[in-house]
Parts: C-alpha cells; structure tokens; sequence
C-alpha cells in the first residue's frame, strides 16, 4: 500500500443531458465541448470509481479494499465496510426527473427481490441498482431552485381552489389526503391527463414565452417542462400535477437542503455539491422519459406535509469551517474558508474527499499538494494535515460524522 495518506484524486464526469456545458469543465480546467457535463462523480461507487494520482493510477475502490481499517478507520470498516458516501457536483440546467430514495430496509429488499428475479442491473425497468439507502445533501453554489416535498395542507387547498384545470382534485384531496391525491394523478390514464393538462400547458405557454413568469410560480416551471419535451402537448408529464403539490423551494449560495428517503424532490435548477449515501437508488415520479414504477414509487414516498428546513451551515475552527450536521450516519459535508495567509490543521478521523471551489493554497500532511480552482483530494484515516491559504480560499469537504 502506498505510504502517504493524501493524495489527488481524479473523479469522472457524467454527461447527462439534463447538464450545463461550461460549469463542470471550468471548474476542473477541461476543454468546454457540446455534450453537457452534468455530473462530477468523486468517490468509490462501483459503476465510476475515481482514481488515486499515484505512480500508476489505482481506483479508489481498490485501494480502500486493500486496507479498509487503515484507510476508513476501524469503526467506518466495521460499520460500512466501503466507503459509505459519494460526492458530487452538480450543474442543473434541465430540470431532473422527481424523484423518491428508499429507506435502508426497503433498498435491500428491493435489491434482493430484483436480484432474484434475474433482472439485469442495467436494465431500464430496474428500480434497485444496489442495497443501500440514499439520503442526500446539497449545497448550493449558484442560486438554486428545487421541488422538496408535499405542501402544507392549507397551501396545496389553496393551490387546488386558485388553479382552475386542477380543482377536479380538490374533493379527492379532502376525503384521501395526500396519499389518494397523488395516487389518482399517478395512476390516471395518458389521455385524462392530456384532458386535464392541455387548457393549463395553453393558459401557461404565452407568459412564460414572454418572459413575465416568476421563478417561485408552478406556471413558471410548468411551461418550461412542457417547453422543452420532444413530445410537447401530445404527450403531457404527469409530473406536472407534482409541481403544483410540492414545495418549490429556493436556495442562496451556501445554504443547504437535506433530501431524507421518502421525501419527493426534484431540481430545477442552478450548480450544487451534493453528498449522498454511496448508492444509485432512483424511485421516479415523472418529468422523465424514463421508467416509473408507480405501485413501487407510492409504496416508498412521505405523504406528509413538508416546510422546507434550509440549512445555514455551523461554525467550526473560530469560524474557518461551516458543518452542515445531518441525521444520515454514512457522510457530513462542511466547506472550509480561509482568508490569504489563514492555516487550517486538522486530523481524518474518517476518510475525507475535497474539492477547491476556488482560490489558491497547498496541503501539507504526508504528502504537499499545491491547490487550485477545481483540486480534488483524498485523505485517508488518521492523516494529519494543514492547508495554507496562498489566496482566499474555499474548499468542500465530505467525510463520515
């Protein structure tokens, strides 16, 4: 095993198509080309491990199986056994499909009840890619727009009394709750719901075409939904009903959302770093050409009301670091911020990764690592380290809590 405990790391670009162009490669100094760069995957997970910029190139996944003791700590081997988060970046300029995470029971049931049936891992109607849980955090880096579970109930009764196309659900909504409403627009027929969405998509599309919606307005993303699917007005997304259900929710840069398993939620816009539970479990409920498995999504979704909870971050270290604590025992996320001249020295008591997110420093510890714009950098168990700020300097940090 190599001697030091720090190294860079090299993570994988995802090129979705909901993705931006230019944000992800100038972070990470890459050529700007036109496929979108959605993703910037930092971690072991199986399916695009990064890779350790040793002599020869060694995938973190490997590495970690090499010696989990040494390089989680003996309590993160024990308890996970892998590296238990992956860490991402963001950059969302098509809205993302809605989405629900199961619980950490239900993942491994799910996982081995598709495993048994012989459903290939990379088949399209396949709902557990693997066993674990997918609680989530994100971090805004830009101004950031997201769905984030159900409305409270006074606001969705107002919502289903002031739209007219949607007052049919009104009733439905007084004697079944949350669950009965969401139930009917999921399981409703294609052509009922072109009925019902057809006079909404034609009242939204002129404002929205001319530029006087408001962000904080379903019609605002209502229109674009509609806009921007191949299948227009032939075709409407049940996923729209969603966006007149949930919270649309808005984040300033440095502020946090924590997504737990069950709550509905979608992006809708902006640039984040994201830190989950190391799993690629996706219950989708629309919005998305892709497969949606309502009888599995309504089984695993909170039908509760949710008021938004945006996290501002816990000073640590006089204030050179901000924590955002979370109930998810497999990561924490936490930005360090230094001023010219600041030292920040710390100690891994879990594995951590980083990513500048901007300025200039070096790290110190069992190896010294000049840092820049868009570095990536994983310590090991127990490293023992100092980052000097050259300019003022902001990096990202996950680790375990």
């Amino acid at each position: 095993m190599p001697d030091p405990k720090l190294f860079y790391l090299k993570g994988k670009v995802q090129h979705y198509a909901w993705g931006g162009f230019k944000y992800i490669p100038e972070l990470l100094g890459l050529p700007v080309t036109d496929k979108p760069s959605a993703e910037y995957w930092m971690g072991a997970h199986q399916s695009a491990p990064s890779q350790l910029e040793t002599a020869s190139p060694l995938p973190l996944n490997e590495y970690i199986a090499s010696d989990p003791a040494a390089i989680l700590g003996q309590e993160a081997a024990d308890r996970f056994g892998e590296l238990p988060y992956l860490f991402k970046i963001l950059d969302v300029k098509d809205m993302l499909s809605i989405q629900v995470h199961p619980t950490k029971a239900e993942a491994e049931k799910g996982f081995a009840r598709e495993n048994a049936e012989g459903i290939p891992l990379n088949a399209p109607h396949r709902n557990y890619k693997d066993a674990n849980h997918k609680p989530e955090i994100m971090v805004a880096l830009s101004e950031f727009w997201l769905l984030h579970g159900f409305l409270p109930e006074d606001k969705l009764r107002k919502v289903l009394q002031d739209v007219p196309e949607l007052r049919s659900l009104a009733g439905i909504y007084e004697k079944e709750g949350y669950f009965g409403l969401y139930k009917t627009v999921m399981e409703m027929p294609q052509e009922e719901v072109n009925t019902m969405l057809r006079p909404l998509a034609e009242r939204v599309l002129p404002p929205y075409q001319a530029g006087t919606l408001q962000k904080n307005d379903p019609a605002f993303w209502t229109a674009r939904a509609i806009a921007n699917d191949p299948e227009g007005m032939n075709r409407l997304d049940r996923g729209i009903f969603s966006i007149y259900f949930f919270n649309i929710v808005y984040v300033s840069p440095g502020e946090a959302v924590f997504q737990d398993a069950g709550i509905p939620h979608a992006y809708l816009e902006g640039q984040n770093a994201e830190l989950m539970a190391n799993s690629d479990n996706v219950l989708r409920g629309g919005l998305t050409p892709k497969h949606i498995d309502v009888a599995e999504l309504l089984k695993h979704t909170r039908f509760e009301a949710v008021h938004p909870n945006i996290l501002k971050g816990e000073p640590l270290q006089e204030g050179k670091e901000r924590i955002y604590p979370t109930p998810a025992p497999d990561f924490v996320i936490s930005t360090i911020l230094l001023k010219t001249g600041e030292t920040y020295i710390h100690i891994a008591n879990a594995p951590e990764i980083w990513i500048v997110q901007s300025g200039q420093g070096k790290a110190v510890g069992s190896a010294e690592l000049p840092l820049a714009r868009g570095t990536t950098v994983f310590a090991a168990y127990g490293e023992a380290y100092s980052i000097v700020a050259d300019t003022e300097l902001v990096i990202f940090k996950a680790s375990i809590p």
